[in-house]
């Protein structure tokens, strides 16, 4: 039985996910998002007809650009917007879905050539063990992709201030029912993430560097994906954040090594591989 859960957030993402589908963003945008978190996966590393998984694959929106490059993909969502997925990727016939949690999920141990979880792991409760039942599922030497939230390690201190503003309306916000969730989350990305992101746009565009600039990942992406990533920021119930520190420490104890960090948002997307464990003879 799965405990490393919280049935709140299950439902949160559920509701997320059903009421923003993806179908309205255009292909181009979708790819060049998955490119954002995949530029660090060594796809040329995987042996032919590679099987792998996705850890929280939600809507299936990074699922349909790796599953044509790779011989199987197990898609795994514990909410109701596996239902999503299976619709959105039914064109695909090496897929296969499990609609289970992180560390109850009925694949063998030793059985991935690689293995993606993306914007899960701070959601849960036990983010150290939700690695851990990712990386047991793969076979040794292989790759493990994983973003989670950081902590603005990276940011100066004004930055901080602004996010810790955020708090408390983060805490309201994701106590409410998903609709109000919704509303309340979309007044946040036309006020917030929408004249932030355009700024950031024009001033690109005048020749300065915006990197530094609050939500200026934004400048070029659409609304739509402004206002998903506005309600899974201050709709989901449980959200933690590790310094890019902690988050080697939590990789290398889980049993990876030769750990690789993005140097572009997002941030913090990680890259590690399976250790091979050196049998231990006694005498």
């Amino acid at each position: 039985m799965s405990f490393n859960y919280d049935p709140k957030v299950v439902e949160s993402f559920g509701s997320e996910w059903t009421s923003f589908n993806h179908l309205e963003v255009s292909e181009s945008e979708l790819e060049k998002l998955f490119l954002d978190y995949f530029r660090i996966f060594p796809w040329d590393i995987l042996p032919p007809n590679a099987v792998g998984f996705d850890m929280g694959c939600g809507t299936g929106r990074w699922a349909k650009f790796v599953a044509p490059r790779v011989g199987i993909l197990n898609c795994i969502e514990p909410s109701d917007a596996i239902e999503v997925a299976q619709s959105m990727l039914r064109d695909f016939h090496n897929i296969n879905f499990f609609k289970t949690t992180i560390d109850n999920i009925d694949l063998q141990a030793n059985s991935q050539d690689f293995g993606y979880c993306l914007g899960v792991l701070h959601h849960i409760p036990n983010t150290l063990e939700g690695i851990k039942s990712c990386v047991a599922l793969l076979k040794p030497k292989a790759p493990f992709l994983v973003y989670i939230y950081y902590k603005l390690d990276n940011r100066p201190f004004w930055y901080l201030c602004l996010w810790y503003m955020t708090i408390l309306p983060r805490l309201f916000i994701s106590r409410l029912p998903n609709k109000v969730k919704i509303f309340l989350t979309d007044l946040i990305a036309i006020a917030i993430y929408f004249p932030l992101a355009r700024l950031s746009y024009l001033l690109e565009k005048a020749g300065f560097n915006v990197n530094s600039l609050p939500l200026s990942y934004y400048r070029d992406k659409t609304f739509y994906t402004m206002r998903v990533d506005s309600r899974d920021r201050f709709g989901t119930p449980l959200e933690k954040r590790f310094s890019k520190l902690e988050i080697q420490h939590m990789l290398e104890e889980a049993g990876l090594e030769n750990i690789q960090f993005s140097d572009s948002p997002p941030f913090w997307t990680a890259l590690g591989y399976k250790k091979v464990e050196i049998p231990k003879f006694y005498e």
